[in-house]
């Protein structure tokens, strides 16, 4: 029962990053390097205090695997947190879950996996209900809500490359991957930064980004991934897939009850058919995600 509310609680953490996100002064790759500072710091206080050692000799032997995830982690969050800022809570987050649509479809390319006729079925409803998503949405209330759908897909797109690298690694835990591949991701970030960012939004930010980027930082990059690796541990496959719905309802929640971002009643359904066809591929298939980053 603990494992089970650790995991609900680490998949609500995760569905709220878009309302932080949202409103930080702050570029997408700026709030991803701090992201990964403070999520790794975290981490490596946490792995101290639960006397979990980092074997140096995995991380060797796994480098090459860890290097592509943290590029594919960074990529991630600088596409997701750009397509908070660009659409709304709920396109964000309805997009960016056609991650596991994609793992489904990259599957039998990376990993051998056969792809079954319920699988494609799935994949089909999924791509209509995002169509329908697509084409509905005429409101004008934000900038380009198209374009912060195409960064919500592309960092879906990392995610399943994320997910799909991390089961080429071997012999380290959930805690060890995460440190490991945030600690990596900073130190990619920050040249990247210095490279494609004129200027550093970080000499101007506001005390009140400063307070999100902090509760974004601990909550999300630390606490709710200490939460989801400790839950997770006690869960079988088929729980875990049904309660990581937690993570896109909270958004769509906090969409229309906090932000009050409203939904058309075809936007809707194309929500029902993206997120219940890959609920039925992922309950059927019996399919563990290593961790939602989160998108």
């Amino acid at each position: 029962m603990k494992e089970k509310i650790y995991f609900v609680f680490s998949m609500i953490i995760f569905g709220a990053v878009g309302i932080f996100a949202k409103y930080i002064e702050l570029s997408s790759s700026e709030i991803a390097l701090f992201m990964s500072l403070i999520g790794s710091f975290l981490l490596f206080v946490i792995c101290i205090l639960t006397k979990n050692k980092v074997s140096w000799h995995n991380i060797k032997k796994n480098a090459f695997a860890l290097l592509i995830a943290s590029i594919a982690l960074s990529g991630n969050w600088i596409f997701l947190f750009q397509s908070y800022k660009e659409t709304t809570i709920a396109n964000a987050a309805l997009s960016y879950y056609f991650a596991p649509v994609l793992v489904i479809v990259m599957s039998p390319i990376v990993l051998k996996e056969k792809l079954s006729l319920k699988k494609v079925l799935c994949v089909c409803a999924a791509l209509f209900g995002l169509i329908i998503i697509l084409q509905s949405d005429r409101s004008g209330e934000h900038n380009n809500h198209l374009l912060g759908i195409v960064y919500g897909l592309i960092a879906a797109t990392f995610y399943a490359i994320l997910t799909l690298t991390n089961k080429f690694i071997r012999n380290m835990n959930g805690l060890e991957i995460t440190f490991t591949q945030l600690l990596l991701s900073s130190v990619l970030l920050i040249p990247y930064l210095f490279i494609t960012e004129e200027k550093l939004g970080l000499y101007q930010i506001s005390s009140n980004s400063v307070i999100l980027i902090l509760i974004l930082g601990i909550l999300h990059a630390g606490v709710g991934f200490y939460l989801f690796f400790s839950g997770m541990k006690g869960l079988e496959g088929q729980s875990i897939a049904i309660l990581s719905y937690l993570d896109p309802l909270t958004s769509l929640l906090i969409s229309a009850l906090v932000i009050g971002e409203r939904m058309t009643l075809i936007q809707i359904l194309g929500a029902l058919l993206l997120l219940g066809s890959t609920f039925i591929s992922e309950v059927s298939t019996n399919m563990k995600y290593p961790y939602r980053i989160k998108k």
